[in-house]
């Protein structure tokens, strides 16, 4: 099988790139990335010498890049590259629509003409939106509440359409928040991770009662390979960890994992617009036969370990022009 992996850079697209060689021998990769601030080589340094595998810097949004290499022949395409980060989409929502969007409609548009024979786009929870009690179904109705979520959305249904107009072999995947190595350090755990390692205060937002389903990276890997075979065209899986935590509680779980003070924490304005809660009901994949194999604090302590044994790759990403605009947000939302 030829795959087409884009945002393979990232965070989780690396780790599927992974899986995949090991999971799949005879398979070939190709990995289009644009190489934002999160697109990180480093990711790959223990495959960028196998023969299988084959890096592209470009931009889905971009049509010639996009259709040379659908040119050369492309089984399956797996749609990571977006831009995902909320703080950043409040803040300006138009990278997230062109990368999102119409990205992932330059992909089926490419992948239509060349009949890929699977399209798996990434998409998420947050396309729901806020949950008080009980957990979605793929057939809830889409209520995302902030830009990011939004983008999202219109790439879940844009695909959604190319399968229901061109028949054109698309299987959605929504998962809850995912954690492990490799994870760009804006996102909580990687954030609240190496900002203790440091002894530098952790920002929690709000009351820290959000709640957040937790989904170990490799398990989501794996579901995404099984969908390869498994999905069903036309079809959405919500995949979930079945790990609900507020972020109080997941940050004293890794402070408590490290050994430092809870006085390390720092209350935080809320963000504007954070959804309370996200829950997913995952009985659509599960009676296809896949279930989350690893069990969560497990996976919590091996991740923070993994930080805390690999500062060369996350030290000097908290040192860059990107980290320093990042780290001024939290400034002004502490100061309130």
């Amino acid at each position: 099988m030829r795959i087409l992996v884009t945002g393979g850079a990232g965070f989780i697209g690396s780790n599927f790139i992974r899986h995949a060689l090991r999971a799949r021998p005879g398979c070939s990769i190709v990995n289009l990335d644009k190489l934002t601030y999160a697109g990180n080589l480093d990711n790959l340094r223990d495959v960028e010498s196998d023969p299988r595998y084959r890096f592209v810097r470009g931009d889905i949004a971009d049509p010639a890049a996009v259709g040379g290499i659908m040119a050369g022949g492309v089984d399956a395409v797996v749609n990571f590259a977006a831009e995902t980060h909320v703080d950043r989409a409040i803040g300006a929502a138009d990278d997230f629509i062109r990368t999102d969007v119409y990205g992932a409609y330059v992909l089926l548009e490419a992948a239509r003409s060349r009949g890929v024979r699977k399209f798996i786009q990434i998409s998420t929870d947050e396309v729901y939106g806020s949950i008080e009690e009980g957990s979605f179904v793929e057939t809830d109705p889409l209520m995302p509440r902030n830009p990011y979520a939004a983008s999202k959305a219109g790439a879940d249904r844009l695909a959604y359409s190319y399968w229901a107009t061109h028949r054109l072999p698309v299987v959605i995947t929504r998962a809850s928040n995912n954690f492990g190595p490799y994870q760009y350090p804006e996102k909580v755990i990687p954030l609240f991770v190496t900002n203790a390692l440091r002894d530098i205060p952790l920002p929690l937002y709000g009351d820290g009662m959000n709640v957040r389903d937790w989904l170990f990276v490799l398990d989501h890997c794996a579901a995404i390979d099984f969908l390869l075979d498994r999905g069903e065209d036309g079809e959405v899986y919500n995949i979930g960890g079945g790990n609900e935590l507020t972020n109080i509680e997941l940050t004293n779980l890794i402070l408590d994992h490290l050994g430092k003070p809870r006085t390390l924490i720092r209350r935080v304005k809320d963000r504007q617009g954070h959804d309370r809660r996200y829950s997913l009901d995952c009985g659509k994949i599960g009676r296809l036969g896949w279930r989350p194999a690893t069990e969560f604090e497990r996976a919590l302590r091996e991740t923070i370990d993994w930080y805390a044994s690999n500062e060369w790759w996350w030290e000097k990403l908290k040192s860059g022009e990107y980290w320093e605009y990042y780290r001024r947000q939290y400034v002004e939302r502490e100061r309130g």
